[in-house]
């Protein structure tokens, strides 16, 4: 095994990292947004004038996607793959890198399509009482939290390893 991470290298793991991080987070976004796209349609069929009601609780699941694509890109910039000149990672630096995006790789994918779920309940809602709205949004930040806690750890641990490089 330990063989096998000397052949990938360092500077593929930590890339690995990053990468899986945005794809991960994107797929949960997209399964979560069309779940509340499938309920937003149904709604929508029988009452157009709520549009921009779906419209923002659809869109709320998509953020994980954003937030992963943040990680991946902070990851390239602490390697200095955006200043020019890329830093020469270790295995041990890679695998660091690697671990410190797996919080938004896992919590951005589950979240995004537990608030997907979250969002289109909350369009059923407003299919029975339109006012309510606001309350079905309530309800998705709450899972948003989440998201957003996940981006904070992968950032932090990301802005440590960065800082370490070589040291």
């Amino acid at each position: 095994m330990v063989e096998l991470l000397n052949q990938f290298g360092g500077f593929a793991l930590a890339f690995l990292g990053g990468g899986i991080a945005a794809v991960l987070c994107c797929i949960g976004s997209a399964k979560g947004t069309g779940l509340a796209g499938e309920a937003a349609a149904g709604l929508l069929s029988e009452d157009p004038s709520q549009f921009s009601k779906c419209l923002i609780l659809q869109v709320l699941p998509g953020t994980q996607g954003l937030y992963g694509l943040v990680i991946w890109f902070f990851t390239l910039l602490q390697m200095g793959v955006f200043g020019g000149s890329v830093a020469v990672l270790s295995t041990t630096d890679g695998l660091r890198f690697f671990v410190a995006c797996i919080p938004m790789m896992f919590g951005g994918f589950l979240s995004a399509i537990y608030q997907g779920r979250v969002a289109a309940a909350s369009i059923n809602l407003v299919a029975k009482k339109p006012d309510d709205w606001s309350k079905g949004i309530i309800l998705c930040i709450t899972v948003e939290f989440y998201a957003i806690l996940s981006l904070l750890a992968s950032f932090l641990m990301l802005l440590n390893v960065g800082s370490a490089i070589g040291k």
